[in-house]
């Protein structure tokens, strides 16, 4: 093989796993979508409950918890709160509890991606770059200055320990 057919090769590979890739953003993106759309409909349709007074009640000042006609003998409407009693718990459905936990999931995976994003940014590499390099080049300062400093220390005991040793040698 030439190098040419290597390097067509290496191209191809590559030029492969860009296009998977790119298949594979789109479909997750284009799912996003689909998932975002969904949202926005089972949104406009609670929106349209609530706005339709499916949510109002008349309301009695007798007790603090009074139901509502026969017809509907599980719904509550309250009429007095307690500062000292806990609300009482409300059974929710599947779907709204699958709802809320999808939601809080796409808030946690949104705000995580764009802190990742910005973490990742050029800015913030390039700070990060030139902060590590000013603590790489002041830690070496330091550990010269400490070995210079070790070193004068070492030398002054040297001269010590020699000067009480050899008081009446001669040197020369």
């Amino acid at each position: 093989m030439t190098t040419e057919q290597v390097w067509l090769g290496a191209f191809c590979a590559a030029a492969t796993t860009l296009a998977l890739v790119a298949l594979l953003l789109a479909l997750r993106s284009r799912r996003r979508a689909r998932r975002t759309e969904s949202l926005v409909a089972a949104l406009v349709g609670r929106i349209d409950v609530l706005e339709s007074g499916g949510a109002a009640s008349s309301t009695s000042a007798t007790g603090p918890l009074e139901p509502l006609g026969d017809a509907d003998a599980t719904t509550y409407v309250i009429t007095h709160l307690d500062p000292g009693a806990a609300p009482p718990a409300r059974p929710i459905d599947g779907r709204l509890f699958a709802d809320i936990v999808a939601r809080e999931t796409v808030v946690k995976a949104a705000s995580w991606t764009a802190g990742l994003r910005r973490a990742l940014s050029p800015e913030s590499r390039n700070r990060i770059r030139f902060q590590v390099r000013q603590e790489t080049r002041r830690a070496g300062r330091e550990r010269r200055a400490e070995t210079k400093q070790a070193l004068r220390e070492f030398r002054a005991r040297e001269r010590a320990a020699a000067g009480h040793t050899e008081v009446g040698e001669d040197v020369a």
